[in-house]
């Protein structure tokens, strides 16, 4: 989208912000709640619809967040809205530990029906992300009988103490709360844009499948030790990166060839956000077709032995899981792995709605609009040089902020100062990486507010860039 230099962008002017209201219950908030939540800016939402918020001082924003690409549906669907509430006159909760209903068991079906059908699917569902990544590798562990996991440096896994043991995306995330969870170790991630040492970007994929395979197999992590491997199929809190091609299909191999099973953190990346219901899902596009390893394995490409599923698969509800293998979640013994909340029937309600809408063109819609916004944020790259890099796919799209484009140099506190600044005309934005503006909003945007929100940033841009 090139923009007519006469015409005054979107978001050119400051809104009044934040109003008094919002002052107001924003200090109320430092009061009594923990500062280890943080808060990027002093937004205080009143209500939603789509992918428009409002404040309590009632000035508009574009979410193009989503609560952390949580709200999949955009905020307050209709069709969520009102399967929550013909469940709520039913029942709320009856322990799916113990006992079984509807929403719960309708919830595993459509799961298991979403992975590849060459295999059969059995879940567990959680209340977070977190609480489905410390599952997965509990299950990982004692189907193996093995104890060492294998995670990523730039990964985010969740913060208690099994997950935060394999994230390594901030320090800040594990100052202070050693000793962690014994047993893993962490890869290097086949970063294409800021690779490791340095390398050319096309060596990238041998070089970290080879780090795994021949260094840490003959140093630090015996193979027959490992239980697992675990990454991100399009690292989230790390900076939105895509990685190098055949970096998937290259770790399924390693994980055949030493009896190690693959789990995808699929909690920011699936249900529809890229554009497939999966993010693994391109990978085995690009290259797994005709793969002579899948077949002698008989399996469909780089699928994974456990999946992690949360954030959009409730649309605001909390509700995650794990989707694994049956001939592995069979290992697990009655009593072994439970919880009080989970299956919870209001949050399936949520959850079987979303899956309806995803696969009914929300997941399409996500592909075409994201497209759409990609070649806008490339255009306004090709027009400023503070833009490194443009990645992502679906609605999962990062631009990353430099200080110089040879170098590469991140651009921390500009990248920060976006997104505050973003906030004062009018959208909301996130950061992660080294200095990366995320784009995760709601699957139901339209072209017309992609449009909005390029012309939001460009403003962003030129008040923070002078």
């Amino acid at each position: 989208m090139t923009q007519d230099a006469g015409v005054l962008l979107r978001g050119a002017e400051r809104l009044p912000v934040p109003g008094p209201l919002s002052t107001a219950l924003y200090n109320r908030d430092a009061a009594v709640l923990s500062g280890s939540m943080g808060r990027v800016y002093p937004f205080v939402m009143e209500r939603g619809a789509g992918c428009e918020v409002w404040d309590v001082d009632g000035q508009r924003y574009l979410d193009m967040a989503a609560g952390i690409a949580v709200v999949s549906t955009g905020h307050s669907h209709p069709q969520v809205v009102a399967a929550m509430q013909q469940q709520l006159t039913k029942f709320v909760h009856m322990a799916g530990t113990d006992f079984v209903n509807e929403q719960m068991v309708a919830v595993a079906e459509k799961l298991s029906r979403s992975m590849p059908s060459t295999e059969q699917w059995q879940v567990f569902l959680t209340n977070s992300g977190t609480e489905g990544v410390e599952a997965a590798i509990k299950l990982a562990r004692h189907a193996t009988g093995r104890q060492g996991i294998i995670s990523f440096l730039g990964s985010f896994h969740g913060r208690s103490y099994g997950s935060m043991s394999l994230t390594a995306s901030k320090s800040t995330q594990r100052k202070g709360h050693f000793p962690l969870v014994p047993g893993i170790f962490h890869a290097f991630y086949a970063n294409p844009y800021r690779t490791p040492f340095g390398i050319a970007s096309e060596q990238v994929t041998q070089a970290t499948l080879d780090y795994i395979e021949k260094t840490m197999f003959g140093t630090i992590a015996p193979p027959t030790d490992i239980a697992a491997i675990i990454l991100e199929p399009i690292q989230g809190e790390g900076g939105y990166i895509v990685p190098t091609q055949g970096f998937l299909c290259g770790l399924r191999q390693i994980c055949d060839r030493h009896g190690i099973l693959l789990i995808y953190d699929e909690v920011q990346s699936g249900v529809g956000r890229t554009g497939k219901m999966w993010g693994f899902e391109h990978d085995m596009e690009q290259n797994c077709a005709g793969c002579s390893h899948c077949k002698s394995m008989n399996r469909s490409n780089c699928t994974p032995d456990i999946l992690v599923t949360a954030k959009g698969l409730g649309a605001g509800m909390p509700i995650g899981g794990i989707v694994a293998r049956k001939s592995i979640m069979e290992r697990w013994a009655e009593g072994s792995h439970g919880s009080t909340y989970a299956g919870n029937a209001i949050a399936c309600a949520a959850a079987n709605a979303v899956l309806d809408l995803v696969h009914g063109g929300l997941m399409q819609n996500a592909a075409h609009v994201g497209n759409h916004l990609m070649n806008g944020l490339r255009e306004l790259q090709s027009r400023y040089a503070c833009i490194g890099d443009v990645r992502g796919r679906g609605l999962m799209i990062g631009v990353d902020f430099v200080l110089d484009r040879t170098t590469r140099e991140p651009a921390r506190q500009q990248a920060n100062a976006m997104m505050e600044e973003a906030f004062k005309r009018g959208m909301l934005i996130l950061t992660c990486g080294y200095s990366t503006i995320r784009f995760c909003p709601p699957l139901v945007l339209t072209t017309a507010e992609a449009d909005e929100a390029l012309e939001r940033f460009e403003s962003t841009i030129k008040a923070v860039w002078k």
